[in-house]
């Protein structure tokens, strides 16, 4: 199957892990885990082994287009796709597949996020095979499943169809549920965290399109002449001003009959918050993460972050995050997840750009 494709969505702004993440080098750009490499690096460098670097995309918005070809200097013009406006995943997605089918109309396409970690590659490696093995068949909407480990809130969820194959047959998604249902969720066992991770060929894609966002196909089936062309940018930006604000889980994948989950157990976080990155990274003594030059002081279950030429000192602090980052200080409890949207917004209203 020569016809292998990746699309890296990378233009997200990452405003819960603000003030890290700013809106002029949002979380994908930056080396969060302290390995060298900045997860959108991360995500490329993951699927070099399946997938060769000239038939691998990533779509971000305009404004980060630099910051990508800076990171990955070795793709070509053409593969760093430039989007005028945010208008979510599903324009995202169209806007990859059109262009890929215009090249490659037997293409199959795996579409994943910039910004996830996966701790055992080779596992995540052989299902992602099995899932673009099944798509070749150019019928089929596959997502990869993963088995939950705790009633999450904040992931979606997918219930499949019991069988013995490996590629089963999704019945229903359901979006961030209350824990009471999450809970219920885990007891059934036939449901699977949902990764973000798609796998389909690029027939089976646009015919979703056609479908289910009739009006979305018809926009960017009518790019095909200044695909590849210096006209792209200039007529993309009246192909996104038409486009809704959509996902593509919204979108397509909840109406769409022909979907399938392939279920994956590699060590996976999509890294969304603080408070995954508590979890993921070394702990000092009492359960503390510290990323930054600190005395700590009858403090439990907290993470401090901040600059080697500053000393912060923090006393009876329990499930807290202190981060410094630039021209901001934040003193928070770590888990409050729903609060960064409001810190953000408050910020742009009140104190200015500058900050965000």
């Amino acid at each position: 199957m020569e016809s292998k494709y990746l699309v890296i969505m990378a233009g997200g702004i990452g405003s819960r892990f603000w003030p890290y993440s700013r809106n002029n080098r949002p979380k994908q750009f930056l080396d969060i885990l302290g390995t060298g490499r900045s997860l959108l690096q991360m995500t490329y460098d993951r699927f070099l082994p399946l997938i060769e670097k000239e038939k691998i995309y990533i779509v971000t918005n305009e404004t980060y287009a630099e910051q990508v070809k800076l990171q990955l200097p070795e793709l070509g013009d053409d593969q760093v796709l430039r989007e005028p406006m945010r208008r979510n995943t599903a324009p995202c997605v169209a806007y990859a597949s059109y262009k890929i089918a215009q090249k490659d109309p037997n293409a199959v396409i795996t579409v994943a996020p910039a910004d996830h970690v996966i701790f055992n590659e080779d596992a995540f490696r052989s299902v992602i095979n099995v899932a673009m093995e099944a798509a070749s068949a150019q019928d089929k909407l596959i997502t990869i499943g993963l088995k939950p480990n705790r009633p999450e809130t904040g992931f979606g969820y997918i219930q499949y169809h019991q069988s013995a194959d490996e590629v089963k047959k999704v019945k229903t998604f359901t979006e961030k549920p209350e824990r009471s249902l999450a809970e219920k969720f885990i007891e059934s066992g036939d449901f699977v965290w949902n990764s973000g991770i798609f796998v389909w060929s690029v027939k089976a894609i646009k015919a979703a399109f056609e479908k289910s966002l009739p009006e979305m196909a018809e926009v960017f089936e009518e790019m095909n002449d200044v695909f590849y062309t210096e006209k792209e940018n200039q007529v993309l930006q009246t192909t996104y001003a038409q486009c809704g604000s959509i996902s593509i889980d919204y979108g397509i994948m909840e109406k769409a009959e022909n979907v399938y989950v392939v279920l994956g157990e590699f060590g996976w976080s999509d890294l969304g918050s603080w408070n995954s990155l508590h979890e993921l990274s070394d702990k000092q003594g009492d359960n503390n993460v510290v990323q930054a030059n600190a005395l700590l002081y009858e403090t439990t279950d907290s993470i401090v972050k901040g600059p080697k030429d500053k000393l912060i000192i923090a006393h009876g602090l329990d499930g807290y995050l202190v981060a410094e980052c630039d021209n901001v200080l934040l003193i928070c409890k770590k888990d409050l997840e729903a609060k960064f949207r409001d810190f953000v917004a408050d910020v742009k209203d009140q104190k200015g750009a500058e900050f965000l």
